[in-house]
């Protein structure tokens, strides 16, 4: 899928807030996303984000706005707030209203919005008993509302669209984690209707995130089922380990999908040895086409807003890196 709209130096969407930001106050809000789309001028991504500023965590586009959840006190198996399905949800406006315009009106660089996927979240706030009668009916009524939301998205002038999966990773592996209430199955059908867009304007991608650490081994034929089982144009892949099993993800993909790589660990302030990066940036091209391809950091850098995984010094200079890493790999054409 080799074209100009790869998007080459990609982020996950989520920074480090500024100290002391209170999402209650409009004005510091939108003084702190023009903040952080200059950063991402300076870092010279390809895609710009809000940085999840105006959200508690990567699910809130949802979560916040949709009624049907009520917010726990109790963590949940993702180590998140949890938060339940109490009935059946239904859309009550947009997810992100006004994102694309707003992003456009700051930057010409391509939008990006990352919202969680209808699987993962329906994997996670299904309580048996209550509301939902299944996590798969919970499922497809959320992947109704991203799907719509996305599409909207797209009308907005945004241009890459992320969903984000942590848990199809460990689903993937050669000894699959517990069985929760969601089969594999059911989420790669969850996902699968909101990813698959009919028409798209030229440029647009829509990605999926299946996790942020590959397992210690990869099952190749449930990584295939994944890959053929959502119909995404690019799959943001972890490759910050130098492990087999990250090899193997990315040798089950099939050819005409684009690849995001997460070259650098957003976990960890140490900085990554470039000669070792690329190193095993280069053996993929014995079976891939890096045309095709991108990087990234590993994860978003705060996910959950108020438990950044790195200072903001230190996130500037892993997204420099990846700045780095991308023209090695591709010089200045991006």
């Amino acid at each position: 899928m080799a074209d100009t709209f790869n998007y080459r130096i990609d982020h996950h969407g989520s920074l480090v807030r500024p100290a002391g930001l209170a999402t209650d106050d409009p004005e510091a809000l939108d003084a702190a996303v023009r903040e952080a789309v200059v950063l991402q001028r300076k870092w010279r991504s390809t895609v710009v984000t809000d940085g999840d500023l105006p959200r508690e965590d990567f699910r809130g586009a949802v979560l916040g706005t949709v009624p049907g959840f009520r917010r726990t006190d109790q963590p949940g198996p993702d180590g998140l707030v949890r938060w339940v399905a109490e009935s059946l949800p239904k859309a009550n406006g947009p997810l992100l209203p006004g994102y694309g315009t707003r992003l456009t009106g700051l930057t010409a660089i391509a939008p990006k919005a990352t919202l969680p996927s209808p699987a993962y979240l329906a994997a996670t706030t299904f309580e048996p008993g209550l509301g939902p009668a299944s996590a798969r009916e919970l499922g497809e009524a959320l992947a109704e509302i991203v799907r719509a939301e996305i599409v909207r998205l797209v009308s907005e002038g945004v241009r890459l669209i992320q969903l984000d999966n942590p848990l199809l990773l460990d689903q993937v592996a050669t000894d699959p984690a517990a069985r929760g209430p969601l089969s594999f199955e059911d989420a790669l059908a969850v996902d699968a209707l909101a990813a698959g867009l009919d028409e798209r304007p030229e440029g647009v991608r829509i990605g999926m995130a299946p996790g942020w650490t590959a397992p210690a081994a990869v099952d190749r034929a449930r990584a295939e089922r994944m890959y053929t089982g959502i119909p995404a144009d690019r799959w943001v892949l972890p490759f910050d380990r130098g492990t087999e099993a990250e090899t193997d993800l990315l040798r089950a993909l099939p050819e005409e999908r684009d690849f995001c790589l997460g070259v650098v660990d957003a976990t960890r302030p140490d900085p990554e040895d470039i000669d070792a990066v690329m190193s095993r940036i280069d053996k993929l091209e014995e079976f891939k086409d890096l045309e095709d391809g991108a990087v990234a950091p590993s994860r978003g850098f705060a996910d959950v807003a108020h438990r950044p995984l790195l200072s903001a010094d230190d996130q500037h200079r892993k997204l420099v890196l990846v700045e780095t890493i991308a023209r090695y790999c591709w010089g200045n054409e991006f």
